[in-house]
């Protein structure tokens, strides 16, 4: 039986599926480490080199893109965490896409003609307050999770941690 050199997971690949490390790479093959991990508690490097806070961070970077980058990856997708905010991400920017076609199928319907400049110069205002928020929403996202404080969002956040669960 192999044992990892840098955390003392049992190692049954080329690499360690806990920390990440080559199998045999710090320390003798078959032999569990004395001093045990080499890392702060919280900050365990994966696989890939990133720390779960930074790939938590990257889940939001991209949007749908990341957030479904950090489901399929082997080394994340197996972190409750990195899978938290991967679907936190997912699903805030759904929610985004939504809201913003939404609002704009509303406004449209509603018609630019009624008022005209004045109900524009509204539009646009509000518009304005929506897309700052939501901007403003993803920064503080990227740093909770950046900080390992996730912040669980209203309705989506149950839905998310419950899907990094199962």
């Amino acid at each position: 039986m192999a044992f990892c050199g840098n955390c003392g997971t049992e190692v049954t690949g080329a690499f360690c599926p806990k920390c990440g490390t080559a199998a045999g790479a710090a320390g003798s093959p078959g032999q569990a480490p004395v001093g045990g991990p080499q890392f702060a508690p919280g900050l365990s490097p994966s696989a890939a080199g990133l720390q779960d806070n930074v790939a938590g961070a990257l889940c939001y970077a991209l949007g749908l893109i990341t957030g479904i980058l950090f489901l399929v990856l082997a080394p994340y997708n197996q972190n409750k965490t990195i899978r938290f905010h991967a679907f936190q991400s997912i699903f805030f920017n759904v929610a985004w896409i939504i809201l913003h076609y939404g609002f704009g199928i509303v406004l449209g319907a509603m018609g630019y003609h009624l008022l005209g400049a004045l109900f524009a110069i509204l539009t646009s205002l509000v518009w304005l307050v929506i897309g700052l928020g939501g901007f403003l929403l993803w920064l503080v996202l990227m740093f909770k999770a950046y900080n390992n404080t996730p912040l669980v969002l209203p309705v989506i956040g149950p839905i998310a941690q419950k899907q990094a669960e199962g």
